[in-house]
């Protein structure tokens, strides 16, 4: 396995192929590279095959936030995603602060994350 700390090469196809294996959706390659260029992205590849990725968005200096952390499915429990969250910590300039869903709150709570605010959504509206 090799970790990038600010993989610079992860590009919008790549990511793409990556998180449709997690999160099946119509991504956009223009946007996705544009929201790729905006963020800290540690990635975790096995040879040459993106496995996981964590992306950090932060100001440098008040805040920062995990936008995602992702496993591929078949790479989860080998301790892709706990290396992956072990670099973030090195690497943020900031305090992170980030939402989880109930059924992985274990597995940050296993890796020295403490619980802390309720999150909360504000969706996008669509019409304009």
């Amino acid at each position: 396995m090799h970790y990038k700390v600010d993989d610079k090469t992860l590009n919008s196809a790549d990511f793409i192929l990556f998180v449709n294996q997690i999160w099946q959706g119509d991504y956009d390659r223009e946007r996705a590279q544009c929201a790729l260029s905006k963020t800290c992205n540690i990635t975790a590849y096995d040879n040459d095959v993106l496995v996981g990725c964590l992306r950090i968005l932060s100001d440098g200096y008040f805040f920062g936030t995990i936008t995602e952390l992702l496993v591929l499915p078949e790479y989860q429990k080998r301790g892709v995603g706990s290396k992956l969250l072990q670099l973030a910590k090195e690497n943020t300039p900031t305090m992170l602060f980030f939402g989880s869903q109930p059924e992985v709150e274990e597995f940050y709570e296993k890796n020295g994350c403490q619980k802390s605010l309720q999150s909360y959504v504000i969706e996008k509206n669509s019409n304009g």
